[in-house]
């Protein structure tokens, strides 16, 4: 495990070498930290990357060949270790390749790529996939970035609000039990934004389909905004631990989601699922952005 730091005139990263998570993201004017501690009495991480697999399997388990293979949620990469690739003072990359560690639960060979780029007041976190073999290769990939909200001393989480790029409403796929269901609730939204309150994630995330919203953004109890996360993904999650008034919430932006409760499929059917043929990559990104 090895810690590494890039930074410009305005903000500085951290990032870990074991799951190329993203640690720190400090204000250089100010020194205000944005990302979550990662204190394990709410929730021991930071900004895990989400590989092969995006929330959890119908019986931890799926099938693949007429074979049945078990991986636990949001996949495997983000507790192996990374080896650094590339560094500049504004961008830096990491690799994970398949072993024989990972054919073991997930029988495609793949290297994952995943770089964090400063530019100004943002990050853009960058990821690439690449199928180096003669077959098919099926995964999903997500983002967990956790952001400190409240990000004021004096103030407290139902104090702020959330924004979306989006006018009247937002539908979030109810999830039980780790798994989707088939309901789905409706959040209206004023003047674009959802009101954090003491029950929002009682139930777990709310995923959010359909490319219904693209920004998202945390403002402040006097209106201002102050991170917002940009994304091009069809879907994306917001999540705080359930039940622990935890000083955090999640914006995840996700190609892939877990199962539903009525899934049978195998694991090349599962919804959102990313497919590459060989020799192909798949590349994506989302930004932080600090006001």
């Amino acid at each position: 495990m090895a810690l590494f730091q890039i930074g410009n005139d305005k903000v500085t990263i951290q990032i870990d070498s074991m799951g190329a998570e993203l640690k720190s993201l400090k204000r250089v004017d100010t020194g205000t930290e944005y990302m979550w501690e990662g204190d394990p009495a709410f929730w021991g991480r930071t900004s895990p990357i989400l590989f092969p697999l995006v929330g959890g399997l119908k019986n931890r388990e799926y099938l693949h060949q007429g074979r049945r293979y078990q991986m636990g949620q949001h996949g495997f990469a983000r507790d192996m270790q990374f080896k650094l690739k590339s560094q500049t003072n504004r961008e830096i990359w990491f690799t994970l390749e398949s072993n024989e560690e990972t054919m073991r639960n997930y029988p495609y060979e793949f290297l994952l790529e995943l770089g964090y780029e400063l530019k100004e007041n943002t990050v853009i976190v960058k990821w690439k996939v690449s199928n180096p073999a003669s077959g098919d290769l099926y995964f999903s990939i997500g983002g967990h970035p956790a952001f400190r909200c409240p990000i004021q001393d004096d103030t407290k989480q139902t104090d702020y609000r959330i924004r979306f790029d989006a006018k009247e409403k937002i539908t979030a796929t109810v999830i039980r039990d780790g798994l989707a269901s088939d309901v789905k609730e409706d959040y209206l939204l004023e003047d674009g934004c959802l009101r954090i309150t003491e029950h929002l994630f009682d139930r777990d995330a709310l995923v959010i389909e359909e490319h219904q919203a693209h920004e998202t953004a945390f403002v402040k109890p006097d209106g201002s905004t102050y991170l917002t996360v940009c994304f091009d993904a069809p879907l994306f999650g917001i999540w705080s631990p359930v039940g622990k008034n935890a000083p955090f919430i999640c914006i995840e932006p996700w190609y892939g989601r877990c199962d539903s409760h009525d899934f049978e499929g195998t694991w090349e059917e599962r919804k959102w699922g990313q497919h590459l043929a060989a020799g192909e990559s798949f590349e994506a990104s989302y930004r932080i952005i600090f006001s």
